[in-house]
């Protein structure tokens, strides 16, 4: 902590070809009372990086990564960069099309004054759209595989809503506590970092957020959500449980959602679990067309072959070859997931 006694917050962003997102992003952090803001470029095409060096707020600082490594990659590169360069007290994470409230960071550093979030490690913040209505992709979760009451609501048909915190919880005077959540306006101190380590970037995109918040609640991290730190996140609307386009996304989506659900369910419940998930996914794609119909169940028996054998290794240019012909390979983040399943965070 700084000499003032004012805990050193910053903020770190990831972001890949979605400049007009960027520069909105970046002007709502610098008016805000941040010590640091930390951009990781992850060799954008459309000209972030010129518009980036143009910028002369000294609290930013660039981290220009080779090449397009996924949003699992920038996280991680990003958040053990800012911990060496910066050493903050508190990092607060968000995608290139994300960004507080206004206000957010001033509510943020008047709870840590106050205790408000005594004792907690990690902060979800209230994620919404920008005409107010809540992101369904970034809504925090409870394990439905560590307390019987949800996992009884699950099997009884509830779905995302028997595990997921109720719309009433956004409006709660009281921090609740949680599971897991997304990287879009996590906020996370230097003991949680120490905790849980940093995210895997071997992981490209889907289910990195999942597994770094879920890791760092069941080794003992307490993570509240904070329903007066408000976010918000100018996505398209996602529709949960879309199949995800471009269609490569399919094979990082199954892949990560393997390991999601080992961790979540644990040894106990993780054979049943896949015994009844294995099928679905392997019959989906039903209503797209035959050859990308054939394209999809290749991805995921691939998804499947790799994720039994723990193999992360797989080059994202493997992948792009076997989705030609799918539609668009850009490197583009997108598409939507399951929860807790694995959530989409930008690249």
């Amino acid at each position: 902590m700084s000499q003032s006694n004012s805990p050193v917050i910053a903020a770190v962003v990831v972001t890949f070809n979605r400049l007009s997102h960027l520069q909105k992003t970046l002007a709502r952090l610098l008016s805000e009372p941040l010590d640091h803001v930390v951009v990781v470029e992850n060799g954008s095409t459309d000209g972030t990086r010129d518009w980036l060096a143009g910028q002369s707020d000294p609290r930013l600082l660039v981290i220009e990564m080779p090449g397009n490594g996924g949003g699992a990659l920038g996280f991680e590169v990003g958040m053990r960069e800012t911990g060496l360069r910066l050493d903050p007290d508190w990092l607060v994470l968000m995608d290139d099309d994300a960004r507080p409230a206004v206000g957010a960071i001033v509510r943020f550093r008047q709870g840590l004054v106050a205790g408000r979030w005594r004792g907690a490690e990690a902060l979800a913040a209230a994620v919404r759209f920008p005409d107010g209505r809540i992101c369904e992709m970034n809504r925090p979760w409870v394990n439905p595989f560590s307390k019987l009451s949800v996992f009884l609501r699950v099997l009884a048909g509830g779905g995302r809503a028997a595990f997921h915190i109720p719309d009433g919880d956004y409006d709660a005077q009281v921090p609740r506590r949680l599971d897991g959540t997304s990287f879009v306006g996590f906020f996370v101190s230097r003991a949680g970092v120490a905790r849980a380590g940093y995210p895997d970037g071997r992981l490209f995109i889907y289910g990195d957020d999942v597994l770094y918040s879920l890791g760092l609640t069941q080794a003992g991290g307490r993570l509240l959500f904070a329903q007066d730190l408000g976010f918000e996140h100018d996505c398209e609307t996602q529709t949960v449980g879309a199949m995800p386009r471009p269609l490569w996304k399919v094979y990082y989506l199954h892949r990560n959602a393997w390991f999601v659900y080992r961790r979540v369910a644990g040894r106990l419940f993780f054979l049943p679990l896949m015994t009844l998930m294995l099928p679905k996914w392997l019959s989906k794609g039903r209503l797209l067309p035959p050859n990308d119909r054939r394209i999809c169940r290749q991805l995921i028996r691939l998804a499947v072959a790799d994720a039994f054998r723990g193999h992360l290794g797989r080059s994202h240019a493997e992948i792009l070859v076997r989705a030609n012909g799918a539609g668009d390979t850009t490197l583009k983040r997108g598409g939507a997931g399951t929860g807790p399943a694995p959530s989409d965070s930008n690249s």
